[in-house]
């Protein structure tokens, strides 16, 4: 930034754009270019923040109901994490486990952690936490396993008038949840990681 170059955020070309130019775009693929995310810590803490909010009912309120002759049942997704565990469905237990509970919560504290680490101008370990970044926005994407599996389960599984399977209103929030997520990872800016750290190597240049 303090050399004037800029990277597209379209195609990653680096370039110096006109020192007066009004909308510097990128000479390759027309790209607005822009030195940092406009507004990044904050459309992070508010996607971040709406997560939080809707992990809670994602988390206590059923995600599917079954209808069985034998009467209707509706089930969380800890429930069903308990319901699938059996020597034979132990895997698909832990993969919900890991997929609906333990990555949605890992991203939104690791998330937190990042956006702590910019607001408080934190220099150390600046590779660590990009590195940390991108495991967050890799691994995130498997946390829409949970819903394409419950989606899937409620399409497949409709043995009326013997069985029926229906989302309940927990899926909704938990799609919710990915979805938020995914747009706070998107709308971070990890560059805002390293401009303490640059600033600290000025000052003792």
């Amino acid at each position: 930034m303090a050399a004037g170059l800029q990277r597209c955020e379209g195609c990653g070309l680096v370039s110096r754009p006109p020192a007066h130019a009004p909308e510097p775009r990128c000479p390759r693929c027309d790209t607005a270019l822009e030195f940092r995310k406009p507004d990044s810590l904050q459309r992070t803490v508010a996607y971040l923040v709406a997560a939080a909010i809707c992990y809670v009912p994602a988390n206590l309120l059923p995600v599917l109901t079954t209808r069985t002759a034998a009467g209707e049942s509706s089930d969380t997704i800890l429930e069903g994490v308990v319901l699938l565990w059996s020597p034979t469905g132990w895997p698909l237990s832990l993969i919900v486990l890991f997929a609906s509970i333990m990555i949605p919560s890992a991203k939104i504290v690791a998330l937190g952690y990042l956006v702590l680490s910019v607001r408080r101008g934190w220099a150390q370990s600046p590779a660590q936490r990009t590195r940390l970044y991108r495991m967050v926005g890799f691994i995130g994407r498997w946390s829409m396993v949970d819903v394409f599996v419950d989606t899937f389960t409620a399409a497949l599984v409709q043995l009326q008038p013997l069985m029926s399977v229906e989302p309940a209103v927990g899926l909704v929030f938990f799609a919710a949840v990915v979805v938020l997520t995914m747009l706070a990872v998107e709308s971070f800016d990890p560059r805002l990681i390293w401009d303490a750290a640059g600033a600290n190597e000025v000052r003792h240049a």
